[in-house]
């Protein structure tokens, strides 16, 4: 199911077919260099069977990001659900390309269609980005799409704080 189109490119929910193309970004050190390291086939496995449950439980997930000109999957890009973000329940936009999407402008474009989509149709009341503060990539995008630097917060499993962005719904205000 297509979720949004931008001028390049297609978000898609997941299907567990997807798991191949997954497998290459997952699998790339330098694409997971800010994250949890390269990954199995079975953790993509286990990945995709948890974003198929959030699309079910919370209309939402990460999705799959394919140009349009080919429709090969370049990543993903979406939303994650956080109970606990010191104290608070937050939403989270996220995001992967393979490296050779690095560079093109589809990360900034995916995310601002995701803060559109998490405003005006999911009504959501803020965005947060939990971004690794030596990923100065990762830092323009949140900037370009309007977030702002708000504190550093420290992740269970982290053994350093990340750097928490956020944004707030326009319409409506706190």
């Amino acid at each position: 199911m297509i979720v949004l189109q931008t001028e390049r490119l297609i978000l898609h929910q997941f299907h567990l077919s997807d798991e191949d193309a997954l497998d290459q970004i997952f699998g790339d050190p330098e694409v997971m260099r800010y994250g949890p390291g390269s990954q199995s086939g079975q953790w993509v496995r286990q990945w995709l069977e948890t974003c198929l449950k959030n699309y079910q439980k919370r209309g939402f997930g990460p999705w799959a990001v394919a140009e349009k000109t080919g429709r090969i999957i370049i990543g993903y890009a979406g939303l994650f659900y956080y109970p606990d973000i010191d104290g608070h329940s937050e939403n989270e936009v996220g995001y992967r390309l393979a490296r050779a999407s690095w560079g093109q402008g589809f990360a900034t474009e995916a995310v601002s269609a995701i803060r559109e989509y998490a405003f005006h149709v999911l009504g959501l009341p803020r965005l947060i980005a939990l971004i690794d503060p030596q990923n100065t990539a990762s830092i323009r995008v949140a900037e370009k799409i309007g977030m702002q630097y708000e504190k550093e917060v420290m992740l269970e499993g982290y053994t350093y704080p990340d750097r928490l962005y956020s944004i707030t719904n326009p319409v409506i205000k706190g």
